[in-house]
Order: C-alpha cells, then sequence, then structure tokens
C-alpha cells in the first residue's frame, strides 16, 4: 500500500489496479510491480500469486492480466518483452484456478469472498457444511475475462511469434467453455443465470444436487459485463490456428456462436467475443444504470439500492439476511471494516467502465441505451461510459465550500486540508463521503486514470 506509515504492506489485486495509475507516471515502476508478484519468490510453485502478507493463500480476483493489458497499452504497446514475460507467468497461474477453483470440472468456479467480502449472504470463504459448494457468478466472470485478456495478449504476441497463435486458440477454447457453463445451456446445475430476474446469482448446491439462487443483486451479478473483447481484423489474416478454430467451432455450434460472438449491428466484420449474450447484456444494464439500484451519484454501487428494506433467505433451516448499507458496515463479517453491501468502490467501477467502452467500440457501436434507466435520455455505450465515469471524478471534485463530496466526515476543514484529497478505501453510496481507510487505498487513484485517459485506452 502506497503509505508512509504502513509500506510495505501489499495486496495483489490492489497492486494490480495500482499500476494501472501509476503507468501513467512511470510505466517502468508499473510494470517492475506487476512482474515482481509473479516472481520466484513471491508466486507459490504450484502458480497461486500471494493474496498478502498476513494469509498467503487467501484468494483475490484474477486481474492481473487486465492490469498488464492496460500498462503495455498506456505506456505506447511497445513492450513485448514484458508482455511476454508477464503471459508465461499468467500460463502458470491459470492452471492453478483451474485445478483448485472448480472442483467439478464444471467449468463453473468457486473462488471464495475475492476481494468483497461481505458481499454475500455469508462468508463465502469460509468451507460449507455437509458437502455444500457455491458456485459463484463472479468467480467464473474472473476466468471469463481472464481468458479473453490471455487471448489479446497472446494474439499480439503471436503477430511476431508463431507459437503464440496456438495459445490464443487455447484460452480462445477456454472462454467458450465457461461462457457456455455461465449461461447452463443443458447441464444438469441450476443456471447461474436467473431469466425471471434477468440477472446473474450464485448457486448453493448441496451434496445431493438440490441448488438454490442467491436472491441478491450485487456486483457479482455485474462482473459477467467484463468478459468482452473484440477480436481484432488481423487476426483473419495474421493468426491462421486461431482463424481455423473459429471457423470450425462456428460451424459446429452455430446456437452458441450467435450468443457468444456478436458481430457489429451495422455489418462490419469487427467481431466481440462477450460472455454473455445480447440480452442479458440489455438485461444488465437497466439495473446498472437504474438510480433507484446501482448508479450512484458518484458511480457504481456494490448492492443494489433496492435492497434497502433487506432481503431474507431460508436454507436448510437457517435463516440469512442482507441489506443495502451505503456507508460503513453493520456486519460483523470480515471484522467489520470494510463494506460491499453499497458503498462504491473505484477498482470495479474501472472494470465495468472498460467493458462498456469495448462494447460500444464492438458489436454495441452506435446501439443506444436509456441513461439513466427510466429517463427516456438514450445515449451510445461510450457515452454512458463517460458519464458514469464523470460521477466518480466528481468525488474530488471541490465543492462550492472547497471541500471534496470524497473527503471523510472527521477529516479537518481549511485551506490546507481542503488541497490536499484522501484516497479513501470506498465510499458511501449515496452522498459520496470517503470511508475505511483514508490514505492507505492506492487502488482509488484510479480516478488519475480517468482524468489521463478519458476515453479508455486505445481500442488496440
Amino acid at each position: 500500500m502506497p503509505d508512509e506509515w504502513e509500506y510495505p504492506w501489499f495486496a495483489t489485486w490492489d497492486l494490480a489496479f495500482h499500476c494501472v495509475a501509476l503507468a501513467h507516471v512511470d510505466p517502468f515502476f508499473a510494470k517492475w510491480q506487476l512482474l515482481l508478484m509473479c516472481r520466484e519468490w513471491v508466486m507459490h510453485p504450484n502458480g497461486q500469486l500471494a493474496a498478502y502478507e498476513w494469509n498467503f493463500s487467501d484468494v483475490n480476483p484474477p486481474v492481473h492480466p487486465w492490469a498488464a493489458w492496460q500498462v503495455y497499452s498506456i505506456d505506447g504497446g511497445r513492450d513485448r518483452d514484458f508482455l511476454q514475460r508477464i503471459v508465461l507467468k499468467m500460463l502458470l497461474n491459470f492452471p492453478w484456478w483451474v485445478n483448485r477453483k472448480d472442483s467439478e470440472g464444471s467449468n463453473v468456479f468457486e473462488g471464495g469472498f475475492l476481494g468483497m467480502d461481505n458481499v454475500g449472504l455469508f462468508d463465502r470463504s469460509e468451507a460449507l457444511p455437509g458437502g455444500q459448494r457455491l458456485e459463484q457468478a463472479d468467480a467464473t466472470a474472473w476466468m471469463g475475462m481472464f481468458c479473453l485478456k490471455m487471448l489479446r495478449m497472446s494474439a499480439e504476441l503471436a503477430r511476431e511469434d508463431d507459437a503464440w497463435d496456438e495459445v490464443s486458440t487455447k484460452f480462445l477454447v477456454h472462454f467458450l467453455a465457461i461462457a457456455e457453463a455461465l449461461d447452463d445451456f443443458g447441464t444438469h446445475h441450476t443456471s447461474l443465470w436467473d431469466a425471471e430476474d434477468e440477472f446473474f446469482h450464485d448457486v448453493l448446491v448441496a451434496d445431493d444436487g438440490t441448488a438454490h439462487r442467491m436472491p441478491v443483486r450485487s456486483m457479482v451479478g455485474l462482473l459477467p459485463l467484463t468478459g468482452i473483447s473484440i477480436v481484432p481484423n488481423w487476426v483473419a489474416t495474421e493468426l491462421p490456428d486461431l482463424t481455423d478454430f473459429f471457423q470450425g467451432w462456428t460451424e459446429r455450434r452455430p446456437e452458441l456462436a450467435d450468443a457468444l460472438i456478436h458481430t457489429n449491428h451495422r455489418g462490419y466484420a469487427l467481431r466481440t467475443l462477450s460472455l454473455i449474450s445480447r440480452d442479458q447484456w440489455q438485461a444488465l444494464l437497466a439495473p446498472l444504470l437504474d438510480e433507484g439500484e446501482f448508479l450512484g451519484p458518484h458511480g457504481i454501487r456494490s448492492l443494489s439500492a433496492a435492497h434497502r428494506d433487506g432481503v431474507e433467505v431460508a436454507i436448510a433451516g437457517h435463516h440469512l439476511s442482507l441489506r443495502y448499507v451505503p456507508g460503513e458496515s453493520d456486519s460483523g463479517m470480515f471484522g467489520g471494516n470494510s463494506n460491499w453491501r453499497g458503498p462504491v468502490w473505484l477498482p470495479v467501477n474501472a472494470l465495468l467502465l472498460d467493458a462498456l467502452r469495448i462494447y460500444g467500440r464492438g458489436a454495441g457501436a452506435g446501439v443506444e441505451v436509456e441513461y439513466p434507466t427510466g429517463s427516456g435520455r438514450r445515449m451510445g455505450m461510450e457515452q454512458v461510459a463517460h458519464q458514469v465515469e464523470e460521477r466518480l471524478v466528481s468525488l474530488f471534485r471541490p465543492g462550492p465550500d472547497g471541500r471534496r463530496p470524497s473527503t471523510p466526515r472527521h477529516h479537518p476543514t481549511g485551506p490546507l486540508w481542503d488541497a490536499h484529497p484522501t484516497f479513501s478505501e470506498y465510499f458511501h453510496g449515496d452522498d459520496g463521503r470517503g470511508l475505511g481507510a483514508s490514505h492507505q487505498t492506492g487502488w482509488t487513484a484510479l480516478v488519475a486514470h480517468f482524468i489521463c485517459a478519458p476515453d479508455g485506452i486505445p481500442n488496440r
């Protein structure tokens, strides 16, 4: 954590986001930090990345490939040595996830709390009784995004070295398998997609095969949007192995090709790989952009405000509940010192904005959606991303009294204090005030990325 009184305290997924902001200042240092987490004295021999110093074996989301591609692109897309080194290390990390966090080999992943602490009805990092397991929408989405970033980076490397073409194909194959499992095309498990609620939910599966969806509208169900990537037109001529597989697979599985490979509605050759279907995209955008649900005055909330009155579930005689809490946690889970049940967190906002822009530049080019939901005002996907980004940046803009919305309530006021913004861990879902740690949280510096790259990274 970039804080003089607590450094060197590290958290691997936090660090990945730090590096995206750092790349605008010192790309060499950002790349070195990403590689550091993958070196042999940090990465376990089995491929797992260390989570943080007090529990190396905890499970953080696999965002290193996303961050690496961001940093590579911010630096001009020219450091192929860095790209090759990070891809090689992620080739060791990926099978750890597949072998350890997909217990049934179903391509639906478990993973645990995955950094979002108390987002669920119960502690997802604890072992479940009686052989139960939790099939997670967010874990599965993280792995879909992992595949797509690895596909994109290896495709970039294949432009100069043919051997990487086969690596690209490997990650395309795995992505398609995960996408199919996420929507439950004919498997015996209960689908993570709730067609009635039109949202993704975790599914609790008992040892006898009975399953219960967790009826919570949280960031968990929005993360499948992040499984999105544009297939560059040059792939057709420069990557024959990947292209041949594409063609053969779409001929064999036309029913899945329509759902997962989206072509631009204008008829361009540009193809968009998506973890979810067009209909699911449209369905998720409605609550995402609804000010009564996820769209807060200062960004996307981690839990829908529709849960202000709470949600309750009875499973095997146990009554579980949670409710929208826009500020500090009222739950003792994870020590009660962070809250994913309502506040705005910048890292997941950054991932969602990136996904909106990718879709807007690919299959969603020219498609307009209602923003905010119910307003009657319509705009393109990239413009929507810009509008949400402006809400996030507004956290740090001084108001008429010189005070920023993000300033913690306990923080002193006055010209000296007001001139120096704090970088809080997360922000109140309704009024934006800074919450949690106020000085140590480097991923909140992603606001610098929003300012320096207001249109996202170049569409490479």
